[in-house]
């Protein structure tokens, strides 16, 4: 086991899926973070407390003791996985690496931020969504990246999601079908995303990151 940074902080949300990469990234390389809960239903990403550790008024937030901050899911999961290198959350062929990276973007980049709290709020505001219309809007967005993944996994699939290691497509793949699961999304489609995300959340790591897993879920 590797030695923990000293009294490093993870500032998330329990059902934040950019928390949840994050937290699975840590369990993966056992290293010990003190959680740190910031209520997005409650609008705390926006208190002058949170925007002084990220500007952005997002989540997550890692933080360690000599008050070094970093924001970004992907970044923190880049920045962890240098400083611990075991296991490694990239596969060494520089193929297989950038495919890895492209499911994980796909969902960081594409699916994601359209999704996002902020977004459904902005929709609420200036469209009048209602409950409905946003889960119409995030299952239509989710299932056009779950198809390009989809077809992706027919070359790379092996137990996980690129090959039969865990990795860092995984670690982004697993929140992002929780989400569709929660939006009433049909996985029938995406037979190879979902035996992915099965065999991965049977690894200890995954199932201690899940949110209900979490000591601020509600």
């Amino acid at each position: 086991m590797q030695d923990p940074l000293p009294e490093p902080c993870l500032f998330g949300y329990w059902r934040s899926s950019a928390a949840h990469r994050v937290r699975i990234a840590l369990n993966l390389k056992r290293i010990t973070a003190r959680p740190g809960s910031v209520q997005l239903p409650l609008g705390e990403q926006t208190s002058d407390e949170h925007r002084a550790r990220n500007p952005a008024g997002l989540v997550p937030v890692w933080r360690e003791a000599d008050g070094f901050t970093l924001a970004q899911s992907l970044a923190i999961i880049d920045y962890l996985d240098e400083i611990y290198p075991h296991p490694p959350l990239l596969p060494d062929h520089p193929r297989q690496k950038a495919v890895c990276r492209e499911i994980a973007y796909t969902i960081a980049c594409d699916i994601h931020p359209i999704g996002n709290l902020r977004v459904l709020a902005k929709l609420t505001a200036d469209y009048g969504a209602d409950t409905g219309a946003r889960a119409a809007w995030n299952r239509h967005w989710i299932a056009t990246g779950f198809g390009a993944i989809e077809a992706r996994l027919t070359t790379t699939a092996g137990r996980h999601a690129v090959g039969d290691r865990i990795t860092l497509a995984d670690i982004c793949l697993v929140p992002q079908v929780y989400n569709a699961r929660r939006t009433g999304l049909d996985l029938a489609p995406y037979p190879r995303i979902a035996a992915a995300d099965a065999a991965a959340r049977e690894q200890p790591a995954f199932a201690a990151a899940a949110p209900e897993a979490q000591p601020d879920a509600s």
